[in-house]
């Protein structure tokens, strides 16, 4: 099956500059990415064909070759065609020893930066949008980025005539190395920009909206391509993952999709059954409490968890009943609860069944044991 044209799988036309590229791509994947698009085959495949065309025309050496030859000037599979074959592959993984052909200075890929970016429970849940501002390197806006002071620009290097790679004999072998001049870029800074010393990047922030979907969870990330540190000689910039963290809540626990809810009831309560209100991320819901309640007895509120960022599947809420002794009491509540106590008493096995099988058992294991 042939494949499609890489400018018009971009939507640009053969002279796109490298934003015009890098906004493209952009929006191709922030539209067909699998993650916005779960068990969608044609989004995801649309996705990495704008995946492949970018990687390609991005890069100034494959955009040459495919300018000239097409597919097969970039296909490592395709044979001839005046594409590249095996000296040109020989070259770029042998070039550095054996004084391969030079191709220019090399670019470089930015650095990937990371952002830790804390969330409340809701805001994970639910899903929000934050500005965020972020530390990393920009282009002097004195010189544009040049290094070079206003009106002036930098010129190629003396030393390896703007190659930004230099040849040298050793014995048999001839060695190529970065320029240790320029430092492969082929390029010297004759006047120096005050603001940036010549590097033709300051140190500063800048400020960029990140849409959280909806049920992300700790340790999940969001990668937002090209907002990372700047490429060198013309390279691509890198990308920015943005790691979230839950900030911990003063009533739910999150487990995947699940929510769990420790939830006190008096004794009373517990005994005799009742009515409670408790919360969920949704508002307050009724939880009808039967008589006799142990301590320890979940009770499972249906879709009022998490619905998942990836499958979209809703969790439970799960509420656990903690009973709680009473302090503090009175001498004529503590004389009523002996007078209980005492009307219980004959019927203990009855009243407190888990209480009587214990004893039971220790009874037994005293009876069994052998001293």
């Amino acid at each position: 099956m042939s494949k499609r044209d890489y400018y018009e799988v971009l939507g640009v036309t053969r002279n796109a500059s490298e934003a015009e590229l890098k906004k493209a791509f952009r929006r191709l994947a922030m539209k067909h990415h699998p993650d916005r698009n779960p068990d969608d085959a044609a989004a995801e495949g649309k996705f990495k064909e704008a995946k492949e065309a970018f990687e390609i025309l991005s890069d100034s050496r494959k955009r040459a070759a495919y300018d000239q030859f097409g597919h097969a000037g970039v296909d490592p599979g395709a044979g001839g065609g005046g594409g590249p074959g095996f000296g040109d592959i020989f070259d770029s993984v042998f070039g550095d020893i054996f004084g391969g052909a030079q191709r220019g200075p090399r670019v470089y890929r930015g650095a990937d930066l990371r952002y830790d970016l804390a969330l409340t429970l809701e805001e994970a849940v639910a899903g929000t949008e934050v500005k965020i501002r972020v530390p990393t390197h920009l282009a002097c806006e004195t010189c544009n980025g040049s290094g070079s002071a206003s009106g002036s620009g930098p010129a190629a290097c003396g030393t390896c005539g703007g190659a930004g790679q230099v040849r040298m004999q050793q014995g048999f072998f001839s060695v190529q190395q970065t320029c240790p001049t320029c430092r492969g870029t082929g390029k010297v800074v004759r006047d120096p920009c005050a603001a940036c010393s010549g590097s033709g990047r300051t140190r500063g922030h800048k400020t960029i909206a990140v849409k959280v979907p909806a049920g992300v969870d700790n340790g999940d990330r969001i990668r937002l391509t090209g907002e990372g540190e700047l490429g060198a000689n013309g390279g691509p910039a890198g990308d920015l993952y943005v790691s979230i963290n839950v900030k911990a809540h003063p009533i739910f626990q999150r487990d995947s999709d699940d929510l769990y809810s420790e939830v006190p009831i008096d004794f009373v309560t517990a005994a005799l059954g009742g009515e409670l209100q408790v919360p969920t991320l949704d508002g307050r819901v009724v939880l009808k409490i039967p008589e006799g309640t142990q301590a320890g007895k979940v009770f499972r509120l249906r879709g009022k968890g998490v619905k998942s960022v990836r499958s979209g599947r809703i969790g439970d809420l799960l509420c656990t009943v903690s009973v709680e002794t009473p302090v503090h009491l009175s001498r004529e509540q503590k004389e009523l609860l002996r007078k209980l106590g005492e009307t219980m008493e004959s019927e203990s096995r009855r009243h407190s069944p888990r209480q009587a099988s214990w004893l039971d058992g220790v009874k037994k294991f005293f009876e069994e044991m052998k001293f």
